[in-house]
């Protein structure tokens, strides 16, 4: 019996390490490509053609830019603190794939006989447990700027750190409406709780219910990941460079890699916490699985979340070339004195209609 119990532990540690390597790498190749995307993008909206020399249609190009950085000379100034200066980008990069540990990116598997779940660790407070790691996310920033021995790069980290600790606020508050209407912290069962709407789910997603909740949420979210018309702290024209003016090579690929990781995290979330996860639109899953398998409803519910993640990159690349960037000022008014205050009557409104309905 002890035998037989090792045995299912090692395939649980097994089944583990694969999901973690397969998402790992799905974060990486997708942030290679977001970057051709907004180029892309952006050459549309520009009436531009974009990259088109690097392979067909210029989709080779994020190799060929990830091949200019791997090969780019490390330079480490020599006033700097050297192991911090290396610290500072690792901890932003390992940050925004730590977040991934409790999306579930799917319904279970069958393989072999077992159900493997499509999640690295389902916990009871997986939202919490998101919103540790995102506050971590800071201190690469902060690490960098400051061990980098550069004054405008200390002036942006400290300007990144503020933008980014007051617009945590109002989206932590946003999210409070999420958990009491979902009466949990774990990402699965807010999940689920979408999927038992009507229309195949698609009327029981947290977005018809909390508009006002997603709009806070979705601005913050372009706060936090630094994105226009919230990119003051990469803001070239007026502090040079930013905080990570002195990086080179892959630190500095590590930087713009961890930034883009982090808007793909972001947008998973939001579909997770109000567009039903994984939940494909007008279908019910248990029914569809009876007809064509428990494995390809898994494929295409996985497919139904990028789905939903891929459009609301596109509007984060969208609003960065529409919409021009806030004064450091009007940034710090709304987050303070627009977004709290909404957050907070979103919050208690919702509290409000929950106590009514339940009376």
């Amino acid at each position: 019996m002890n035998i037989y119990l090792l045995a299912i532990d090692w395939w649980f540690i097994i089944e583990k390490l694969v999901l973690i390597a397969l998402i790992v790498t799905l974060c990486l190749i997708i942030a290679m490509y977001e970057t051709y995307g907004e180029r892309k993008v952006a050459a549309f909206i520009q009436d531009r053609i974009g990259p088109n020399r690097a392979g067909p249609f210029g989709i080779l190009q994020p190799l060929a830019d990830g091949g200019k950085l791997f090969f780019k000379e490390e330079i480490i100034p020599l006033t700097s603190s050297k192991y911090l200066f290396v610290l500072g980008p690792t901890l932003a990069m390992i940050t925004a794939l730590l977040t991934s540990a409790v999306i579930p990116w799917g319904t279970s598997l069958e393989i072999g006989g077992r159900n493997v779940a499509l999640q690295v660790a389902d916990i009871n407070i997986g939202v919490l447990y998101i919103f540790a790691v995102v506050s971590i996310g800071v201190y690469g920033i902060m690490i960098g700027a400051w061990s980098s021995n550069n004054k405008f790069s200390l002036l942006s980290g400290l300007r990144a750190a503020s933008q980014m600790i007051s617009y945590e606020l109002a989206m932590g508050l946003a999210l409070i409406a999420i958990l009491m209407m979902s009466g949990s912290l774990q990402m699965s069962v807010i999940v689920n709780k979408q999927m038992s709407g009507a229309l195949g789910g698609f009327g029981g997603w947290n977005i018809w219910y909390q508009p006002l909740g997603f709009l806070v949420f979705f601005t913050c979210a372009l706060a936090e990941c630094n994105r226009t018309p919230f990119d003051l702290p990469e803001a070239e024209s007026e502090l040079n460079f930013g905080y990570h003016q002195e990086y080179s090579s892959m630190k500095l690929g590590f930087y713009l890699f961890a930034e883009y990781i982090n808007m793909f995290m972001s947008c998973i979330l939001m579909a997770t916490l109000f567009l039903g996860g994984y939940d494909i639109p007008f279908v019910n899953e248990t029914t569809l699985a009876a007809h064509i398998g428990q494995n390809w409803v898994a494929l295409l519910s996985f497919l139904s979340l990028l789905a939903k993640a891929f459009f609301l990159v596109f509007v984060f690349m969208w609003i960065r070339w529409t919409v021009p960037r806030f004064r450091f000022d009007q940034l710090m008014h709304l987050g303070w004195k627009k977004l709290i205050p909404l957050a907070l009557a979103n919050m208690v409104i919702t509290a409000a209609l929950i106590l009514w309905m339940n009376s």
